[in-house]
């Protein structure tokens, strides 16, 4: 599997382009960011199509730069989990009206739920329902592999933030510790932001999870 990061928007966001190997053209992309025209370029620039997108959750840093990437690729499709499908269509959901550009598009082709799998440009993700950031969050898991595209659950030495609107602490660690932590311990966290980490390291050395056992 290789795995290109491409960090989009003002925020920081963590996008990441999925193949089968280097030489694969077709792709998966997990997250547009707030802004993806950088992701559209590399995909031009790598001769890629993109086969669908699949959105760790719903809010605008991860979801905006969706708009650029359909028109782009109108057979794109788009996958989010059943309880965060309401705010790609919901600027106050969102909180892209926080950030006084309130942004809305379509809603999305396919809505997940826990266990189900996403199986695009020959690869094969399982979705773990993690919520607690939003009430929607997922993550992707690809055992094969021993990766998990982590969006906002779990971050290197942090997890989501849980104070916007839908957020629940005891939610969000109890989905870390019964989703992610059960991983195997080399199990590579590719997050929403921030550095890749595994999962071992997250067990023994993240504040957030070591002082709150």
């Amino acid at each position: 599997m290789k795995i290109d990061r491409l960090i989009l928007g003002d925020f920081q966001t963590n996008c990441y382009v999925v193949r089968t190997d280097e030489s694969a053209r077709e792709c998966l992309v997990i997250d547009t960011g707030l802004d993806s025209r950088d992701m559209i370029a590399f995909l031009t620039q790598h001769a890629l199509t993109p086969k669908a997108v699949v959105l760790t959750h719903g809010h605008v840093d991860h979801i905006a730069g969706l708009a650029a990437m359909r028109s782009k690729f109108p057979e794109l499709r788009v996958y989010i989990h059943k309880l965060d499908g309401p705010m790609l269509t919901d600027s106050q959901a969102n909180l892209s009206e926080m950030t006084m550009l309130p942004f809305e598009t379509a809603p999305a082709d396919v809505l997940l739920e826990d266990d189900d799998t996403v199986e695009e440009a020959g690869i094969v993700l399982k979705v773990l329902h993690t919520p607690g950031h939003t009430p929607g969050g997922i993550c992707l898991y690809a055992a094969t592999e021993g990766v998990v595209l982590a969006g906002d659950t779990l971050f290197a030495d942090g997890v989501g933030r849980t104070d916007f609107p839908g957020g629940d602490w005891d939610q969000l660690l109890g989905s870390i510790r019964t989703k992610l932590l059960v991983l195997p311990e080399r199990t590579a966290v590719y997050p929403g932001h921030g550095m890749r980490t595994t999962i071992g390291r997250e067990k023994t050395s993240n504040p957030f999870l070591t002082q709150n056992p």
